[in-house]
């Protein structure tokens, strides 16, 4: 018994072992806390910086790519602005030239009255001239040929009328645009007088007759193109015009 005693140690200083042992934990603990702070929170701090900087990386490629796409979209626009520009501005010109080479069916106007005196008549050779009227769904006007069809010879002269009328209670101006079929005997259809590419103002319910004074030149008989063409027809458009334009663009609904 009295062995046993010696043995075990006194109560005190088992407490104050134990006292010690958790004095040992805390400040392991302590340490390991400050080690952790130390290490983990720095560690945790970096992605946070690097998703800030990537963040800002991609809001500037952003800005820089809708930058981009903006200068882009507006090259394309200024592109597309200036074909159609210079699609409208092809078709007058185009017109203009047909009318002074008679290609595209187009009659040669503007000639001297000199010549018409000096020609002759091909006696052998009869056209039907035949005629025809359109009007642009945005016209109001009624318009049409006088007469349906005319014979005349290469080298001689003829007159031809079409009527037009305002059936309107506003008054309206037209401007008309012409051809001829087939497209290659328009460069021997000559118009001495016409009422194309000018500008006519029909009062409310006004009715003219507008004539068209023309000729089939004689070097229409040489043309080997025109050995089968017996028949020329002649087709008038018209078009509501604009306060102030000379010309119309041309157009078809």
């Amino acid at each position: 018994m009295l062995f046993r005693l010696l043995l075990r140690p006194p109560r005190c200083w088992r407490r104050l072992t134990s006292a010690l042992r958790c004095a040992d934990r805390r400040k392991l603990h302590s340490r390991a806390d400050h080690f952790l702070q130390r290490r983990l929170f720095p560690l945790s701090d970096a992605p946070i910086r690097g998703s800030k900087s990537r963040n800002r990386n991609f809001r500037s490629q952003e800005e820089d790519w809708k930058t981009r796409n903006r200068t882009a979209l507006t090259y394309i626009a200024a592109a597309g602005v200036g074909m159609i520009g210079l699609s409208y501005a092809a078709v007058p010109l185009y017109r203009l030239y047909c009318q002074a080479s008679g290609l595209g069916g187009m009659a040669v106007a503007g000639h001297d009255a000199g010549l018409v005196e000096e020609m002759k008549p091909v006696r052998e050779r009869a056209i039907k001239v035949t005629f025809n009227a359109d009007r642009h769904a945005s016209m109001q006007w009624n318009f049409k040929p006088q007469q349906t069809e005319i014979f005349l010879v290469p080298g001689e002269t003829a007159l031809a009328f079409y009527r037009a009328k305002n059936p309107t209670d506003k008054p309206i101006t037209g401007i008309s645009t012409y051809n001829v079929v087939p497209f290659e005997a328009g460069q021997y259809f000559n118009k001495i007088q016409c009422f194309c590419f000018e500008e006519q103002r029909l009062n409310p319910h006004e009715e003219v007759d507008m004539p068209v004074f023309f000729y089939i030149h004689p070097d229409f008989t040489e043309d080997p193109r025109m050995a089968e063409v017996d028949t020329i027809t002649l087709s008038y458009t018209f078009f509501e015009a604009k306060e102030g334009q000379k010309l119309h663009l041309p157009g078809y609904s």
